[in-house]
Parts: structure tokens; sequence; C-alpha cells
């Protein structure tokens, strides 16, 4: 069994392994093999060519094509497209290699050997970086002994606390984090074979997918709707504890505000800033939808009191927030509707821009 290492190890090794030896990584999809490499050698002015060897059919998708050489009547082949032709150095990462053809393979081992392809040599100083999946629920080709023996092993195991790193880093979903840092075990799982091809299961790639959904969430989803969404990315039994826990931490939406602000108010007292830019962009989005006849004089009212009781509590960055949207029209059907049918919050609007 290789050596198992977390993402502070990898990068260690990415920065200390001569480029004469080759890396092999084994682990799960969707854990930032391919991501990291890539940041690691491009941060460093290193183009890294990523080839997925399970997709290719033929060796002269690695190798390239061969032609005949008109002067020498001899066959030599073409680089592949992806070749480097100005001799500086590369970084070739031959993912999924164990899902490969055992013909491609055979060429992997001259260039894991010999730097070479078809005789063509690769750049002096150019390194060679494989990845594999491992586990039983994934269709793999048996790997030559005489092959693996070319690369240092590594089994790539990122620790959780790495990918909540990670995660807050790149702008994902607060409530997904929030989860996770919760249910920890929850961040993958690993898939039951015995439930068939199509069970989902949760990793890493689908929870960043979850944040994508919930970022693209308006106030009027149905949540059961989303509830479906979700388990179709990360399987029933995580979605149904995510969406516990969304229900659990859900804020209160804009149009829960303007149609009962009273229900509401001891709540949004415990709101952050940004919480309460949620809700004041939420109001004009509602409002820029339309107010029905029925609802006009609920919602004008609850407006009102949502007004006053920012400026009572002394909201005063909130209260800026609020007013820019009127000033400057970002919304004009939601302005056309306070300036016609709500005067009353008008004038508490236009009392809020002239003491900014």
């Amino acid at each position: 069994m290789a050596i198992t290492i977390n993402t502070g190890d990898l990068k260690t090794i990415l920065e200390t392994t001569p480029s004469t030896q080759n890396i092999l990584l084994v682990g799960k999809h969707g854990i930032g093999k391919s991501e990291i490499i890539t940041r690691h050698f491009e941060e460093k002015g290193i183009p890294v060519i990523a080839l997925f060897l399970g997709q290719m059919s033929d060796p002269g998708d690695l190798i390239g094509l061969p032609n005949k050489d008109e002067k020498t009547g001899k066959t030599e082949f073409m680089p592949p497209y992806w070749f480097p032709m100005d001799d500086k150095p590369v970084v070739l990462f031959l993912d999924e290699m164990n899902r490969a053809r055992p013909e491609i393979l055979q060429s992997v081992m001259d260039l894991s050997l010999n730097r070479k392809l078809a005789g063509r040599a690769l750049p002096p100083g150019s390194r060679v970086i494989a990845a594999v999946n491992d586990g039983e629920e994934y269709q793999l080709t048996d790997l030559d002994p005489a092959l693996v023996s070319r690369f240092n092993v590594y089994f790539f195991s990122p620790t959780v606390g790495e990918w909540l790193f990670w995660a807050k880093q790149h702008d994902v979903d607060q409530r997904v984090i929030t989860f996770i840092e919760e249910h920890p075990d929850e961040l993958e799982k690993n898939v039951d074979i015995n439930k068939g091809t199509f069970d989902k299961t949760p990793d890493r790639r689908a929870w960043v997918r979850v944040s994508g959904l919930l970022k693209g969430l308006n106030d009027n989803i149905d949540m059961n709707r989303l509830a479906k969404m979700i388990t179709g990315v990360i399987g029933a039994r995580s979605a149904s504890m995510f969406m516990q826990s969304l229900n659990q931490s859900r804020m209160l939406t804009a149009r829960e505000v303007l149609h009962d602000f009273v229900a509401c108010q001891q709540e949004l007292s415990t709101y952050t800033m940004p919480q309460i830019a949620i809700i004041n962009e939420g109001i004009y989005q509602v409002l820029e939808l339309g107010v029905s006849k029925d609802e006009k004089e609920a919602v004008g009212r609850n407006l009102i009191r949502y007004i006053h009781w920012m400026l009572s509590n002394g909201r005063q960055e909130a209260i800026a927030h609020f007013a820019s949207f009127f000033e400057n029209a970002t919304y004009p059907n939601a302005n056309a509707y306070i300036m016609m049918d709500c005067r009353d919050a008008l004038q508490l609007i236009n009392q809020m821009i002239a003491n900014l």
C-alpha cells in the first residue's frame, strides 16, 4: 500500500522531487489532484499538459500518427497536437492512467523511463506525473508492476480541514462550509457498488456544485424541489441531512419581511450587515417583479416598518445600502411602486439620502 499524504505533503513532494523522477498519485476522484499540480507548476511558469488516458482509443492519440518521409522512404511519427516544440520543459500530467487501454500503457512505459514518445524526446527538465483512481467502485485496468516501479507512488488524501480552507478561499457557499464543519464525515463517501451505477454519494467536487445551486436560488424556490436537486448531486442520505441543516439555518426572505415584518423583527435584529444587505436587495427584487392589488397595502405597511426599524436601530450602513438602490434606479419598477403607491416610504428614503 502506498504511503498516505495530504495537500501539504504533496506540495513539498512537487517542490523537492527531481524532474527525472516520476510521481504517481493514487486517490478518489474529485479531490483536487489536477488542480494542485496545475497551480503549483504554472505559478513557476511551467505549463502543465493534462492528458486523459482513459479517453484515448488509439496509441496515435498519445504518440502521434505515422507518416512516410518522402526523402528517406521511412515511416516517422508526426508529433501529436500537445507535444511541446519549443524545447521548454513541461509537466506531462497523465490522468486516469489505470483507465487506459493496454496498448496506450505500452507507450507510457517508454515515456516514463526515457522521456520519449516514438523516439521523440520531451524537452530537458520535463516531468511526468500520473494519477489513478483507487476503489472497487471504479472500472479500472490493472497496471503492469514494471510500469508502477517507474513511479514514486503516494496515496493522496487531503484532510477535511484542508478542503475547508480551500473552500473559504474559493467562495464556496457558507452554508456548505458550515455543514461540513459540523459533519466532516459527509465531505466524501464511498459508493456502494451493490446499489448500482447511478447511486450518488457526496465528494468534494459535488459539494462545490451544491454551492453553485445555492448561489443561483431566488427567494421563491420550493424547498422540496431544492431537496430533489441537491439529492441528484450528493445522494438522498446526505441531501436529507443537508436540507435539515439548511432549514435550521435558513435566513428570512425579503418576501417574508414584506408580508409580516412584526414576525420577522426579532430575527432581523440578530443579522449582520451582509445578511441585511441580502434582505435590502431582495426587497427591491420583490417589488421589481410587481405587487398585486391585494398585497399592496400590506407590503407598503411592512416596507415602512422595515425602514423605520433600520432608522431606529442606527443601522447607518444598512440605510445607505438600502437608499443606494433607489438613488441609482437599480430596480426601476420597484422605484415606481415606492413613488406611486408607498409615498410614506418615499419620504423616508428621501430623508435617508439627504442625511448621507
